[in-house]
C-alpha cells in the first residue's frame, strides 16, 4: 500500500537529514519559527541552482518574516558540498534524502535518464511551509523541474497568511 501523501493542516512528524558542515537539518515537530522547506532535484539540475540562488538572495527577507529555511536533496555529501561551495549558499543544506522520506513527503520520484545525469533516483521539487507547531500550511509538489512557486510571491502570501492567521487551504 502506498504511503499516504501529506495533507495541508496535518502535522509533519520530525524528519532529519544530514547537514553540510555537521549536524542535521530537521523539519517538522515544534519549532520557534515557521519553516520554508524546499526539496530540490540535486546537483544535476540547473533549474534548481537558479531557484536556490534566488532563495539564497532572499534569506534576510524570509528571516525577517519569521521563517527558517531548510533545503535538501537526495544527493551525496560530495555533490551537495560541491554545489554549496560553487554557489555560496548560506541556508541549511541537507543531503541524503531517502526514497522512504520522499514517499512520506508525497514527492514524485524520477529514474535518471542516464548515469551522466546522476547515479540514483531523485525527488522532483517540493515546497512546504510548516507552522511552528509542526502543522503543514502549504504543499507545492511538482513532477518536473519547471514548476515551482515563485519565491517573492510565496513570501508575500506567507506574510499575509501569518498577519491574518489564515488557515491551511485545500483540506477538503
Amino acid at each position: 500500500m502506498p504511503t499516504p501523501k501529506p495533507i495541508a493542516g496535518s502535522t509533519l512528524k520530525p524528519m532529519s537529514f544530514p547537514r553540510l558542515g555537521g549536524g542535521e537539518v530537521t523539519v517538522g515537530g515544534s519549532k520557534d519559527n515557521w519553516t520554508l522547506f524546499i526539496v530540490y532535484r540535486g546537483k544535476h539540475c540547473p533549474r534548481c541552482k537558479k531557484y536556490l540562488n534566488i532563495l539564497n538572495d532572499m534569506r534576510a527577507e524570509w528571516a525577517a518574516a519569521g521563517f527558517d529555511i531548510a533545503v535538501v536533496s537526495a544527493d551525496t555529501v560530495e555533490k551537495a558540498a560541491a554545489d554549496q561551495q560553487e554557489f555560496g549558499w548560506d541556508f541549511a543544506l541537507g543531503y541524503g534524502l531517502t526514497e522512504p522520506q520522499m514517499a512520506e513527503l508525497g514527492l514524485f520520484v524520477t529514474e535518471p535518464l542516464s548515469p551522466t545525469e546522476t547515479d540514483r533516483r531523485f525527488a522532483e521539487p517540493g515546497t512546504f511551509v510548516i507552522r511552528p507547531d509542526g502543522s503543514i500550511l502549504l504543499i507545492s509538489i511538482s513532477n518536473g523541474p519547471s514548476a515551482r512557486p515563485e519565491l517573492s510571491e510565496l513570501l508575500d502570501g506567507m506574510i499575509f497568511t501569518k498577519q491574518n492567521d489564515r488557515p491551511p487551504r485545500g483540506t477538503v
